[in-house]
């Protein structure tokens, strides 16, 4: 009997209870939503006071409580199944960009995905008339399997609204008074979470802001990239009834800045009910450092298989994920070569298994991994060597 879990989302304007059925759909060809990342709806870790996600959430929100009171809205509550529409198109997301491919978000549906960041709620909070607010939750994106990638983690977005009487009474144009505040502003969130530390802009570029830039620091002898921000693009405004307004918005992963502030290695400790991982934070307590426990051996495992024109690692990582779950530790490709006769490649992948909690055996590995070639040759369509 297969389980289900139930939780809400809401799509368009709609709430409805959706079952695993809702969103692991094995007969739709557009859905690539796996049992495994089905699990991790509804988790919220995000949610739990003393998680190291949560304890970071709370700082975040004490610092923007201390410098404008009362004045920032926090939802942490959205649902994470969200339309194209306003993943996407709201956002100003091109139609060719890269991260609207199967191979790199989840779909549930052609109209449907899991939530790829934060800002899919963006639109909808500006049309609902809020001009201040901070929007956390969990954001699920195809990707690599190694210490610092996880198909689940944690973003927020912060967004401000500025009125034109703001710029106007400072002498200043819209988009220089909007860019001066934001910079301002999150030079203060680095010093509150980080301390005095020396600080650089970089500029970039992102679909829904221009100017748009990276805030960098100095931390523990290396640049660390903190976070993404920009002035808001006039169009999502005017999109959102809006065209008067002007605004800016920023976000941040919660995971790498939490693995930076606590020391942690793995990012799949986040997921751990382990107590030894788990007792060792505390709510309001933002300077702890986690303390490594017994670390159980690894076990290496190759495949090796000649490819073909459809197959892209995050597909290979996917499909390890989705047998081993947080089991295995990184996927890393250590041999290609191109046979000169043939002109068919092969790939060599390692994958490294290793549990946080326990230590594995041989014979569960074995298995695992050839349930894994199985997979690989069948769903891959490719070769086996």
């Amino acid at each position: 009997m297969r389980t289900t879990r139930r939780f809400h989302i809401s799509a368009v304007a709609q709430t409805q209870s959706l079952t695993k059925e809702d969103v692991v759909k094995e007969d739709d060809p557009s859905n690539n939503v796996s049992d495994a990342i089905f699990s991790k709806l509804g988790i919220n870790l995000h949610h739990r006071p003393n998680h190291p996600l949560c304890i970071l959430k709370e700082a975040i929100y004490e610092y923007f409580e201390g410098r404008e009171p009362g004045k920032f809205q926090k939802f942490d509550k959205e649902p994470p199944v969200v339309t194209v529409k306003a993943n996407f198109d709201e956002v100003l997301v091109p139609a060719n960009h890269i991260s609207r491919s199967y191979n790199d978000t989840y779909y549930v549906n052609k109209e449907t995905v899991l939530r790829c960041h934060t800002s899919a709620h963006q639109a909808q909070k500006l049309r609902e008339g809020h001009s201040h607010f901070l929007l956390t939750g969990d954001v699920y994106r195809r990707d690599a399997i190694d210490a610092t990638h996880y198909p689940v983690f944690h973003q927020m977005e912060g967004v401000k609204v500025f009125s034109n009487d703001e710029w106007v009474d400072a002498g200043l144009s819209s988009v220089n008074y909007i860019e001066k505040d934001l910079k301002e502003c999150l030079e203060g969130l680095a010093r509150h979470l980080f301390g005095d530390v020396q600080m650089r802009w970089c500029d970039c570029y992102f679909p829904f802001t221009d100017p748009s830039f990276e805030l960098e620091i100095f931390f523990n002898g290396k640049w660390l990239e903190v976070l993404g921000c920009g002035v808001m693009e006039r169009q999502i405004l005017r999109n959102t009834g809006r065209p008067d307004d002007r605004a800016w918005a920023f976000g941040l992963g919660l995971e790498r800045l939490a693995m930076v502030l606590f020391d942690i290695p793995d990012i799949r400790l986040f997921w751990t009910d382990d107590k030894r991982f788990t007792e060792q934070f505390s709510a309001g307590e933002l300077r702890q450092k986690f303390k490594p426990f017994s670390k159980y051996p690894p076990c290496y495992k190759d495949i090796a298989f000649w490819v073909n024109d459809h197959f892209t690692e995050n597909n290979f990582c996917e499909l390890v994920r989705g047998e081993a779950g947080d089991l295995v530790e990184e996927v890393q490709l250590i041999d290609e070569f191109t046979n000169k006769k043939t002109g068919r490649t092969s790939n060599c992948f390692r994958i490294t298994y290793r549990s946080m909690e326990r230590s594995l055996t041989n014979e569960e590995i074995d298995a695992i991994q050839e349930k894994v070639r199985e997979q690989t040759a069948s769903k891959l369509k490719v070769e086996l060597r």
